[in-house]
């Protein structure tokens, strides 16, 4: 019995994976075509550019969903806290230091 359920679990994550896989090329060969084909639906250089990080902001829901298991049930939301935690570690990491780099820059400026 143990058998057939870890088969059945190894089986619903290859199907997970597969679907994300999938979703990936899809998610990044439309894009690719609207850049190397733009004559294909006349869309401008804006309409392009904002098609395709929309399409690359899908893709990292997809990747975050489908490989990294990110998902509703309780180990996926403490999966899910702890990116968000990553997350905003980072962003204060580069911002401060962004700022700090900006405030050095100004204030050392020689008028």
């Amino acid at each position: 019995m143990a058998h057939q359920d870890n088969h059945a679990a190894h089986a619903v994550g290859f199907k997970d994976y597969l679907t994300g896989f999938i979703l990936s090329v899809i998610l990044t060969v439309i894009p690719f075509m609207l850049v190397m084909h733009p004559e294909v639906l006349g869309l401008s250089r804006g309409a392009t550019l904002i098609t395709v990080v929309l399409f690359g902001l899908v893709q990292v829901l997809v990747h975050l969903v489908y490989f990294l298991h990110m998902k509703t049930d309780a180990e996926g939301r403490w999966n899910v806290v702890s990116m968000i935690f990553t997350v905003l570690i980072i962003a204060f990491v580069v911002g401060l230091s962004v700022w700090i780099m900006w405030s050095m820059h100004y204030h050392m400026m020689i008028n």
